[in-house]
């Protein structure tokens, strides 16, 4: 089973959409997917309403999430390693104990913008709109993602 690590800030909106999304498009049977914060912010607690909100306009149900602090054993535990942007990559990376570790930890948006480096915007001090953007990018990395997975890229 490949495992596959969703992280941003907090935890609360878009590495949980990221999750939602992913879980949706892959086989559970094939693929565990989690998502984690760099920040210990919201441990314990539901993501945000309006990532709630955006995802069940989408026929996605995130409510079964908790929010969760990343941690160095996740390189063990994960396969590939998703951040939102480039502030969180430096945390996540900061935390790598070897060549291995780091080769794990990518981008997303780098699925649909290779090597451009883009960030996920954070949506959390935005409106309803940013967190609906949030989902479309996120949508559009997920497809890559399991286009690469099923064509054994990955």
């Amino acid at each position: 089973m490949k495992r596959i690590l969703m992280v941003c800030l907090g935890n609360i909106c878009r590495s949980p959409l990221a999750e939602g999304i992913l879980k949706s498009k892959v086989d559970s049977q094939k693929y565990f997917i989690d998502s984690a914060g760099t920040g210990g912010y919201h441990i314990g607690k539901l993501p945000d309403s309006r990532s709630i909100a955006v995802a069940k306009k989408y026929n996605i149900d995130i409510t079964d999430q908790r929010c969760r602090q990343f941690e160095q054993s996740d390189f063990d535990n994960f396969d590939m390693i998703y951040v939102m942007d480039s502030f969180n990559m430096q945390d996540v990376l900061s935390l790598a104990r070897n060549k291995e570790d780091r080769a794990k930890v990518k981008l997303i948006l780098n699925e649909i913008f290779p090597g451009e480096n883009v960030d996920v915007p954070d949506p959390y001090h935005d409106s309803e709109r940013g967190f609906e953007n949030v989902y479309k990018m996120l949508d559009k990395a997920c497809n890559v993602i399991v286009e690469r997975l099923e064509n054994g890229e990955y």
